[in-house]
């Protein structure tokens, strides 16, 4: 009954708080004194009024002297004296003995769970595997200030102790979860010391840039040309450039034609001549982040099913389809006003073909306007995404592209003999990539590793000849992503929120994504996923070679994504097999590609060929150690584990890459094969078990690089700078 009743700390109040919170305090401790007294004669029987009213003047004594106290400690506040009492605060105590055993057994119960709350805390801190520890002084100091404030303010504590007095359940204050803790004080921290704000410096020489492309995120994607499209121009716009995007205005009867609503009809109308007509395309506008998006209308773009086919297979008009996209985006900058909003583009303008669904558009301004005096100052691009897909039809619809006769020999390819349908086939097609690589002014891939490939013969697929000869004009720079769709300190699609300075937020993702797809939730092993087309390219038959391998060992696999049946039927059998390890979810989700991405350990990446891909780049953004092939744009994102590099060094972000301090962000095996593939993942796992420091070492080099597309589009707008000083390439 005479224990002491504990002082509140004041460590995050404002500077009134705790002046208010000691009034409250007075005047509830008043009540809860009086009904104190009142229970304990009734509880006790044999208690007098005397007693009673004794008990009500040694509180109201005590009231008085804690009266006293709150005014020398407003004194103290208007002094200044905030910040010394933040450092006392939790030292100081008040010797009050209050007589109503009510109140001090339950202050008194208060004070030991609020301290039982730290301790636990304190021991699910020491149990963490050391590879998620979070080693910051942040992470363990203001989680310990949180639960004393949370269970120990004076609000908190006398509100407890009315509600059981009451005879209810006193409530937790505090979440105690392992790294549990608000999301905008882990935000504000890791702002300020692991993610400076950048400032974009505006470029000084501006330049008017037309992306021409099939798709663009958000509002029409299959792949990472969405994503490109869409980020990208926003980065150069930053920089201070007028950038246009030119899409088809797709209604295929999804919920993404509600994206569509936000752009207007410009009322402008192009008739463009192709396919032995006069085909009318009207244009939509919308601007978003300064970035001009413009749609062209056409009923051709308005079917359900996918963008470029259905059900039965590819759409047989699509030479049609992206004809019209290729003229359209030629009228663009010269019919669309844009009024208010910096007029017309006009011909001075830099074009961007992406892949072969806008590769007319370099051909058709080097064969049908220079020769007028028109795009005489304009420059193209080729931006070759996939070489894999090159717009071939048979050379017979070549009258249909709108492009004059005497041009025909820049789009014409002829099939070696094995590849002909049969031995009157001349194999004579019309390659509308093949036009583009020929008549714009410079050729860019999506790495350099990639632009490498494409000019042999097991990367070039039949255009490796022509690509060499314009190897002096190629180059290749690596995709970015998008650093605010992609942010594991503020991802809604997660358990949890984390961040290079405190992976703690990592492991509950993991423990989620383990609870979530029925897994056995064990901190101990390497959750390994795979996000992606379930194709030969994409490599998952490799996986599907190494699976009895890969379950010898102690892992758990996840597989996201769909394609060709045997595949899918493939992870439908490893998920009955192998229940306690293997879960395969065919189909596609966002959402669940974000929480695969932060909760695995590993991503693997067994891809024959990658130009750029993105999945790397988000997983180590994530802090997601990738495992892939070391092939095209893989090669040049991924660094290679390096068992020699300097853990330390790394750790406290003074390594020095370049001369050999890293420790690497992944794995990369050479031989397209089960074995290679076993190797890595084996050595991935060693490093997880038995090297946790180094481990945590490779998630820090790996979250800490610039992938963002501030630093592409520099590379970017290099090349933009070195098409404009040539002069044009064809004309």
């Amino acid at each position: 009954r005479d224990a002491p009743m504990r002082a509140m700390p004041c460590a995050k109040a404002l500077p009134s708080a705790p002046i208010d919170g000691q009034r409250r305090l007075l005047s509830r401790v008043h009540a809860r004194g009086r009904a104190g007294a009142k229970t304990t004669r009734t509880c006790a029987g044999e208690s007098s009024m005397s007693s009673s009213s004794s008990a009500a003047m040694d509180i109201q004594q005590k009231i008085e002297a804690l009266r006293r106290e709150n005014e020398a400690l407003r004194a103290e506040l208007s002094a200044g004296a905030l910040r010394a009492m933040k450092m006392s605060a939790p030292e100081a105590r008040v010797e009050t003995k209050v007589e109503t055993p009510v109140v001090v057994e339950e202050v008194k119960e208060v004070s030991e769970r609020a301290a039982g709350d730290v301790g636990a805390s304190a021991s699910a801190f020491e149990e963490l595997p050391p590879a998620y520890e979070g080693t910051s002084s942040y992470a363990s100091e203001s989680r310990m200030e949180d639960i004393l404030v949370a269970d120990v303010t004076p609000e908190a504590a006398v509100e407890t102790v009315e509600e059981s007095a009451n005879g209810d359940e006193a409530p937790h204050a505090v979440d105690t979860a392992m790294f549990a803790e608000p999301v905008p004080e882990r935000e504000a921290v890791v702002t300020e010391a692991a993610m400076p704000t950048k400032t974009v410096i505006k470029t000084e020489n501006p330049m008017q840039i037309v992306f021409v492309t099939s798709e663009v995120a958000p509002w029409s994607k299959t792949g990472g040309l969405a994503d490109v499209c869409g980020s990208l121009p926003q980065a150069l716009v930053a920089r201070g450039h007028r950038v246009m995007v030119i899409a088809p205005r797709y209604l295929n009867q999804t919920k993404n034609d509600k994206l569509y609503e936000g752009a207007f009809d410009t009322c402008v109308k192009s008739k463009l001549g192709c396919f032995g007509a006069a085909h009318e395309v009207g244009y939509f506008h919308q601007v978003r982040n300064g970035v001009d998006y413009v749609f062209v209308d056409h009923p051709s773009y308005q079917r359900p099913g996918g963008l470029y086919g259905d059900s039965f297979g590819v759409y047989g008009d699509n030479q049609f389809r992206f004809t019209l996209l290729a003229h359209a985006a030629c009228e663009a900058p010269l019919v669309l006003p844009f009024t208010d909003m910096g007029g017309r583009y006009g011909d001075d303008v830099v074009f961007v073909a992406n892949d072969w669904h806008a590769g007319l558009v370099p051909t058709l301004v080097a064969s049908k306007y220079r020769k007028h005096g028109v795009y005489n100052n304009a420059r193209t691009i080729c931006a070759i995404h996939n070489i894999l897909h090159q717009g071939v039809e048979p050379a017979t619809t070549f009258p249909n592209l709108g492009v004059p006769d005497e041009w025909y020999g820049t789009m014409e390819y002829q099939y070696p003999e094995h590849m002909r349908a049969h031995e009157l086939d001349k194999g004579l097609v019309v390659n509308i990539l093949k036009g583009a690589i020929a008549t714009s002014d410079r050729v860019l891939t999506v790495s350099e590793g990639y632009a490498y490939e494409i000019t042999t013969p097991e990367g070039g697929k039949g255009m490796e000849d022509l690509l060499l000869s314009r190897k002096h004009n190629l180059d290749g720079i690596a995709n970015g992503i998008d650093m605010d769709e992609w942010n594991p300190e503020a991802d809604p699609d997660c358990a949890a929120p984390y961040s290079v300075v405190d992976l703690g937020g990592k492991l509950e993702c993991k423990r989620a994504l383990q609870k979530e797809l029925g897994l056995p939730v064990r901190d101990d092993v390497p959750l390994m996923g795979f996000i992606g087309r379930l194709d030969w390219q994409k490599g998952p038959d490799l996986l599907q070679a190494a699976l009895h391998d890969m379950m010898r060992e102690d892992v758990q696999v996840v597989m996201l994504g769909s394609g060709l049946p045997e595949l899918e039927d493939f992870m439908r059998w490893a998920e009955q097999t192998y229940k306690d390890k293997f879960r395969g979810w065919v189909g596609f989700s966002v959402p669940m590609a974000h929480r695969i991405t932060a909760g695995c350990d590993i991503l693997l990446m067994p891809s024959r060929f990658e130009p750029c891909g993105l999945n790397q780049l988000y997983a180590m953004r994530y802090g997601t150690l990738p495992i892939a092939h070391a092939t095209g744009g893989l090669k040049d994102t991924i660094t290679a584990h390096n068992s020699f590099g300097d853990v330390e060094k790394v750790l406290s972000g003074t390594a020095d890459l370049q001369a050999g301090e890293g420790v690497g962000t992944g794995w990369l095996f050479n031989d397209m094969n089960s074995d290679a593939l076993m190797w890595a993942i084996r050595s991935a796992c060693d490093v997880y078990r038995n090297n946790p420091k180094m481990w945590r070492a490779m998630q820090t080099q790996a979250m800490t690089q610039d992938l963002s597309w501030d630093a592409a589009g520099l590379k970017w707008e290099q090349i933009f700078e070195w098409a404009k000083i040539d002069k044009p390439w064809c004309q």
